[in-house]
């Protein structure tokens, strides 16, 4: 008899401690020690230790009401062992729904609960676990990465001292076949007048000048016409347009005809210098003045010549000059601390969300395109964003095509640690703003491993 009265006593104490101290934390538990009297955790109160928990609110914090719904500012602890523990409103105690997964808030309703916490807790675990082995996946990338871009920061290097020097040898044939140009150009000038000076270079370009004039006559009436312009001679650029009527007129001087005199001082020097018009069909027509000089014929080749290889110089070295802008614009970029993020240049990745398609160009732009075939610039780079801690962790992508309601449209693209480079999702939170989420192994960070992501786990 003595011991049945012994275990119940044992009982009720444990029911009256339990009672006391239930809904608080283990770091709370220091206020809640059993003596005559309870002081309100704010201070504001001192009460008989026997009110604690007795589904009457005293205290102003409601700090004497931990396990029941009595205060409206109180909070009940869920201590979910197995699971995350987490606290809920004083008012959800006992109101027939279970909050905490070990249904420690239902002590004293009609609910059925069941403790979940291990399952729950189990299936955390396996998600953790999960996301650790992602995170140590993606650091072994990562450092892949990184050594492949700072071999590729080095290749990037040697590329631009490359074309550098290539530029540099370009630019001394440039001034040489300047030099070369400018004396073929000068001999054949020079060349020119010494056989114009002469008296029987005179008489070769008076016959010249008369047979092109013959030529030109096809009806032989003494005068050329705008029908005969028309017929034999074009232009340079476009052979095989027929120059309209006032082409033709304004190289007759503005008449509608031309006699030999005239033909001498107006059509005849414009077909010599040969820069804009030309005879049509030279078949059976005599030899040009510089086809008639051997001396005069090869300085025209000279020329010629030097003008073609000069335009080739001059090509190649704008070319390179432009090859240097573009690698040095690269690599004034900041592609991270180890140039882990050099290997997204020039890459672009694509992500379908209902009838647009995004495209995420990193260190250039961003854009979408919809089914119908129309393309809008979402903003293009402007810089990194992240927090001080992590300054890589968001891409700004600014200045896109104009939004109708005003302003340009942007794009904030958040980087996220996972196995693959891949877009993973774009939204629109506010008009002609938006958002995107970029996975790659070179935003993993080893912080997020050595702090654990669920510590309470």
């Amino acid at each position: 008899m003595r011991f049945h009265i012994i275990i119940a006593a044992v009982f009720w104490c444990g029911h009256v401690d339990s009672r006391k101290i239930r809904g608080i934390s283990s770091s709370y538990k220091r206020f809640y020690r059993e003596r005559k009297s309870f002081l309100c955790i704010d201070g504001s109160k001192i009460i008989p230790f026997e009110q604690v928990n007795d589904d009457y609110c005293d205290c102003d914090d409601g700090s004497d009401e931990p396990g029941t719904s009595a205060c409206p500012r109180g909070r009940f602890y869920c201590t979910n062992l197995g699971f995350r523990p987490h606290y809920i409103p004083s008012s959800r105690v006992n109101d027939g729904i279970c909050d905490c997964c070990d249904a420690s808030d239902e002590y004293n309703s009609h609910a059925h609960c069941q403790n979940s916490c291990w399952n729950l807790g189990q299936r955390e675990r396996e998600n953790v676990e999960g996301q650790m082995r992602t995170l140590d996946e993606g650091l072994r990338l990562k450092q892949q990465l990184i050594e492949e871009g700072v071999l590729l920061w080095r290749e990037k290097q040697a590329q631009l001292r490359e074309l550098q020097q290539v530029a540099e040898d370009l630019q001394i044939k440039l001034e040489e076949h300047r030099r070369r140009k400018h004396e073929a150009d000068r001999l054949k000038e020079e060349t020119l007048k010494a056989l114009e000076a002469g008296d029987s270079g005179l008489q070769r370009q008076n016959s010249t000048i008369t047979s092109i004039f013959q030529l030109l006559d096809s009806n032989k009436d003494g005068s050329i016409t705008v029908d005969e312009v028309q017929d034999k001679v074009a232009l340079i650029q476009d052979e095989e347009r027929v120059l309209s009527v006032d082409e033709a007129v304004s190289l007759l001087g503005g008449g509608h005809q031309m006699d030999l005199t005239n033909f001498r001082h107006t059509l005849w020097d414009i077909l010599k210098t040969g820069d804009s018009v030309k005879i049509k069909d030279t078949h059976g027509a005599p030899d040009s003045l510089v086809g008639e000089d051997p001396n005069l014929k090869a300085a025209d080749r000279a020329a010629e010549w030097e003008a073609t290889n000069l335009k080739k110089v001059e090509e190649a070295y704008e070319t390179v000059n432009m090859e240097i802008s573009d690698l040095q614009k690269k690599l004034a970029i900041d592609y991270g601390t180890d140039w882990e993020f050099l290997f997204l240049n020039s890459q672009c990745y694509k992500l379908k969300v209902y009838e647009y398609t995004y495209t995420l160009c990193p260190f250039n732009q961003v854009t979408q395109k919809s089914t119908a075939g129309t393309e809008v610039s979402l903003g293009k780079w402007g810089m990194w964003a992240g927090t001080p801690k992590n300054q890589y962790s968001q891409m700004v992508y600014e200045n896109g095509e104009p939004c109708w309601q005003g302003g340009s449209r942007s794009t904030t693209v958040t980087l996220t640690c996972g196995t693959e480079t891949a877009l993973r999702s774009v939204k629109e939170p506010s008009k002609c703003q938006y958002i995107m989420d970029f996975q790659t192994p070179v935003a993993c960070q080893p912080v997020l491993k050595q702090r654990g992501i669920h510590s309470e786990l």
